[in-house]
């Protein structure tokens, strides 16, 4: 399966996003710090994000990313798509030349297979992790963690908010 980090930390970073944004927006700093994840590597996610309507902007003191609709209407699945992210099981990206140019004899299960990951993705919203227990409490032990580097972040002014 071809998931690499880029799909991964995309919907990371988004499931972050819905979790802090619901009453403030929320600075690429403050998600990079909480899911200790490259903030020049987040600029270019949410780039992608943005470009696909997930994730608004907003300038200004306070400033920083909010989703652009409701947790609810965001699968996991699009969040993947979004990033140029393909979920495939094949050898072969599902070109079906994966021996000597032709399909090779599992072809068809490892399609399957990539199917029903997909499936199974679509049928997963950010507002569905976001009501599990589990993602609730590791989210605020990520805040209390990261909250004093967040604070400086705050205090200093700094706006990462990419133009």
């Amino acid at each position: 399966m071809r998931l690499t980090t880029k799909g991964r930390y995309a919907v990371t970073a988004m499931l972050d996003l819905a979790f802090h944004s619901q009453k403030i927006p929320v600075t690429l700093t403050e998600v990079a710090t909480r899911q200790t994840i490259s903030l020049s590597y987040l600029e270019q996610l949410f780039a992608r994000l943005r470009r696909a309507g997930m994730v608004k902007g907003v300038r200004g003191p306070g400033g920083g990313y909010k989703l652009a609709g409701k947790a609810s209407d965001i699968s996991i699945a699009a969040i993947i798509a979004a990033v140029d992210e393909q979920i495939d099981a094949t050898k072969c990206g599902g070109e079906a030349n994966c021996q000597k140019q032709q399909a090779c004899l599992t072809h068809d299960l490892w399609m399957g297979l990539s199917e029903q990951i997909r499936e199974y993705l679509r049928g997963i919203t950010l507002a569905d992790l976001l009501e599990k227990h589990e993602v609730q409490e590791v989210a605020r032990r990520q805040e209390l963690e990261a909250q004093h580097i967040i604070e400086i972040h705050r205090q200093t002014g700094v706006n990462v908010y990419p133009d």
